[in-house]
């Protein structure tokens, strides 16, 4: 039998075992409570993610295309230049160099290079004294001849000299008188003239050289008129016509534009290159154009007034046809057109857009057609577009 040290043993185990089962099954339904609401949450988020996704999406779940911003232009009625423009160096036509027409040493320098000169005006003078001299000398010859051919007239009047020697006495008179002219005009070339008027571009003697007949003295250029020759193609031939405007703009001299004309045209086309030269004018009375200048020419050959036209800017360069992009109801519209002259800025359109029609100017390239855009200076467009062709005919200019 056992006793009751050993029963009570054996009760408090049993205990013992109890409260550990009861402990294990409450931490077992805590812990199954955390994982419920952990998955309910979970499930919460689930769902706002869902719904903040299905509010993106348009109709059958397709997620919404931003408008594409772009800038947009106003079609206008304006004046257009059917015009040509290449680019040539100014060249002098009236150029002329000064050289030596007797030898002797150079006494006096009268101008200096950059002095405007008239044509005739003394530029330097050559040591005159042998030449005065030879003057000198073929004076008294002439003056001795003709007291003798005095004589002789008079004795031939009285039939005392022979005819054959007093027409001698005539021819060596004429002779002598043509040799004293010559010694007077050598004598002339002592002093050395401008040929022509213009500016002094180079001096190439210092007094005290010795100078030889033709030698280089001077080169003179007449600044006022100068001349660009254009190489054209020849499709511009039926185009460009003597005396039609042309404009110059040169790098030396930014916001300055001088006015000329077309002086002459040449005959023939060049096989070579397939070009004709075409000769512009231009008259500068106040210097400031300088021979050598590179200049942009442009060759004005027509005129349309109010005219509908589109910036060259909204053209797709990139299309087989010329077209643009219209904006009709926040939407693109691929639309082709047809193009008249062409300038700079602006191109005419003979069809395919009316007037008040908003082409897209910047932002092609994201665009195509029937995409939604934006018009982001609608207001800076409405400002400034107008009806009148008047003040679109300014602008152009």
């Amino acid at each position: 039998m056992k006793t009751n040290r050993e029963s009570g043993l054996t009760s408090s185990r049993s205990l013992t075992r109890a409260g550990v089962l009861l402990l294990a099954i409450g931490l077992a339904a805590c812990g199954g409570g955390q994982a419920t609401q952990d998955q309910a949450q979970n499930d919460d988020k689930v769902e706002a993610k869902e719904q903040n996704a299905g509010e993106g999406k348009g109709e059958k779940g397709k997620p919404e295309v931003k408008p594409v911003p772009v800038e947009v232009a106003t079609i206008g009625r304006r004046d257009i230049e059917a015009s040509y423009a290449g680019t040539a160096a100014l060249e002098a036509p009236d150029e002329a160099q000064v050289v030596a027409k007797t030898s002797g040493v150079l006494h006096k320098l009268m101008v200096e290079e950059g002095d405007q000169v008239k044509a005739g005006q003394v530029l330097a003078q050559i040591d005159p004294e042998r030449a005065q001299l030879e003057v000198q000398r073929t004076a008294a010859a002439l003056r001795k001849i003709e007291a003798e051919f005095k004589r002789s007239s008079e004795l031939f009047a009285r039939k005392l000299v022979a005819a054959d020697a007093h027409e001698r006495l005539r021819f060596d008179v004429d002779s002598q008188r043509a040799a004293h002219e010559l010694a007077k005009l050598e004598l002339s070339y002592t002093k050395v003239e401008a040929p022509i008027s213009g500016v002094i571009a180079q001096r190439m003697v210092k007094i005290g050289n010795l100078i030889q007949l033709n030698q280089a003295m001077f080169r003179i250029v007449d600044t006022q008129r100068l001349e660009a020759v254009l190489n054209v193609p020849e499709r511009e031939l039926q185009t460009l016509k003597s005396e039609l405007p042309v404009s110059l703009t040169v790098d030396a001299l930014p916001g300055r534009r001088f006015m000329g004309e077309i002086d002459r045209l040449a005959p023939v086309v060049d096989a070579a290159t397939g070009t004709f030269r075409v000769t512009a004018e231009f008259i500068d009375p106040s210097g400031m154009l300088k021979p050598g200048m590179f200049g942009r020419i442009n060759v004005v050959y027509e005129r349309k007034a109010g005219v509908l036209s589109v910036p060259r800017v909204a053209l797709l360069e990139e299309a087989a046809e010329p077209a643009v992009f219209t904006v009709a109801d926040g939407k693109v519209v691929r639309t082709p057109v047809s193009l008249g002259y062409v300038n700079g800025e602006f191109a005419e359109v003979t069809s395919g857009l009316s007037e008040g029609d908003q082409v897209i100017t910047a932002g092609k390239v994201a665009v195509r057609d029937g995409s939604k855009v934006e018009v982001i200076n609608a207001a800076a467009v409405a400002d400034t577009s107008t009806p009148s062709g008047d003040s679109l005919a300014g602008a152009s200019e």
